[in-house]
């Protein structure tokens, strides 16, 4: 197991990659706390998968925008596992139109969970975070390219994580704490399914031809939180098949 014993923190995590994230750390030792805004069924059906390991394993509710929310869920995650080690930055939106009819309200919304979320959680759990400690951004691979119209915002959202990343890592490293980020490319899941609509312009880009698993994502994040991976910091590791080559 190449996390016994680590306790994690896991955030957006009650579906989708985050879900598939959180069960890869469970199985590799890890005990495990999820954060999610709205699935609380799915949340709780997770929590029980991830005991079924035989780690611990709790589900917190709790809105990545919302600055108190953020602050609280990382509180509660460190007095349930009795201290932290991994973060995984993993919540995460999109709303796609065109800037110039974008609506305000989604902007904001992109801002606050995928710029101001991590950073919240971030400076929350460095408190909590020895030598050994990480911390994870889960991006995306719009971050180097913006293939489509209507991504704009989010595209810039994802590449603010990269600057994010580097800069954490110059402040962290001499701590023996890690800062990287993971950009997964076009991923099966049940926002984006790889027999969808959007599946079927995105695929003759990718020299595989293939939309990659949740899996393929948890497994770069298991590796960059285990001491394996000690000397990557500051590091954007993107998953994507070759998409982006």
């Amino acid at each position: 197991m190449l996390l016994k014993g680590k306790r994690a923190l896991v955030t957006g995590a009650s579906r989708g990659i985050g879900a598939a994230i959180a069960l890869k750390l469970a199985r590799e030792g890890a005990d495990v706390v999820i954060t999610y805004e709205k699935s609380a069924d799915k949340a709780n059906e997770l929590v029980q998968e991830l005991t079924a390991t035989g780690r611990n394993a709790k589900a917190i509710q709790a809105d990545s925008s919302k600055l108190d929310d953020v602050k609280r869920s990382v509180a509660e995650a460190k007095a349930f596992l009795g201290g932290l080690d991994i973060l995984v930055n993993n919540a995460g939106i999109i709303r796609v139109a065109p800037l110039e009819s974008m609506s305000q309200e989604d902007i904001d919304a992109q801002l606050g969970v995928n710029i101001r979320g991590p950073i919240a959680a971030s400076q929350a759990a460095i408190p909590h975070l020895g030598k050994g400690g990480r911390i994870i951004t889960i991006g995306s691979f719009f971050a180097n390219n913006v293939y489509w119209p209507g991504l704009t915002v989010y595209s810039m959202t994802k590449s603010a994580l990269i600057s994010f990343t580097k800069g954490l890592s110059r402040e962290l490293g001499d701590r023996g704490i890690t800062v990287n980020l993971v950009q997964p490319g076009a991923i099966d899941t049940d926002m984006n399914p790889a027999s969808g609509d959007f599946a079927a312009i995105t695929k003759p880009f990718i020299p595989t031809g293939e939309y990659g698993k949740g899996d393929d994502i948890a497994n770069a994040v298991a590796f960059l939180a285990s001491s394996e991976a000690k000397y990557v910091n500051g590091a954007t590791l993107t998953v994507d098949g070759g998409l982006t080559a």
